[in-house]
């Protein structure tokens, strides 16, 4: 059962998504346009922009804030059909979604479930490490990319700027697994799918491997 406290955390995170997603990144939406950026590439910037402020700051939040994974099964449904129903309307926000995909939902859903399962597993940590890889770890490489190639690409460049983060944050949570896990992800972000994004191969295979690998005898930590 959700207690008080709980309740007004999960309000005050919800809050700030919305804050980051339409607020904030329509200022920058603005901003980038009037200094001469394409409009695909403000979008790209507030994409990752969401990725890492909204989608990165909360995971890290949740073990702090929450006991029970109630309240936030329920922020994760509402922000999942929140940012479907602009794509099914045909009204999308402009200023970071796209017509060609959905991938936003993507991101959502499946921050929810590797979330989830970490709340299942009382495991907090393998929950969050998944997390951060796909919204801090693919957002400093959205990020890189866009900076150097102002348009959305799958430049090494950006795969190398991911390990940088991933390996070493794998590293300090989960030792060898969870850098072997940082550096898988940083890897299958390079990859593409017609139907299957990196939001959800990152996450999904990084989570994978810290179940994997420890109970294979890889040690945790060294």
């Amino acid at each position: 059962m959700p207690t008080p406290d709980e309740f007004i955390y999960v309000i005050a995170l919800f809050v700030w998504v919305l804050f980051v997603s339409h607020y904030l990144c329509k200022r920058i939406y603005n901003a980038l346009l009037r200094r001469g950026y394409e409009q695909n590439v403000a979008v790209y910037y507030n994409r990752k922009i969401i990725h890492i402020l909204a989608g990165g700051l909360v995971s890290i939040l949740v073990p702090f804030l929450f006991k029970s994974f109630t309240l936030i099964a329920i922020l994760v449904t509402v922000l999942a059909i929140g940012n479907y129903l602009p794509h099914r309307s045909g009204r999308i926000w402009y200023w970071y979604q796209v017509k060609e995909n959905m991938y936003e939902v993507h991101f959502i859903i499946m921050w929810g479930l590797i979330m989830g399962l970490g709340f299942l597993l009382g495991n907090l940590a393998i929950g969050v490490l998944p997390i951060l890889f796909m919204s801090v770890g693919d957002g400093v490489t959205g990020l890189v990319r866009n900076m150097l190639y102002h348009r959305r690409t799958k430049s090494w460049w950006g795969n190398i700027a991911m390990a940088l983060f991933c390996i070493p944050a794998g590293f300090l949570t989960f030792g060898v697994s969870g850098a072997v896990a940082g550096f898988a992800a940083s890897l299958v972000e390079k990859l593409e799918f017609r139907w299957i994004d990196d939001n959800i191969t990152v996450p999904l295979i990084s989570f994978i491997i810290l179940l994997a690998l420890p109970m294979s005898g890889v040690p945790v930590f060294v």
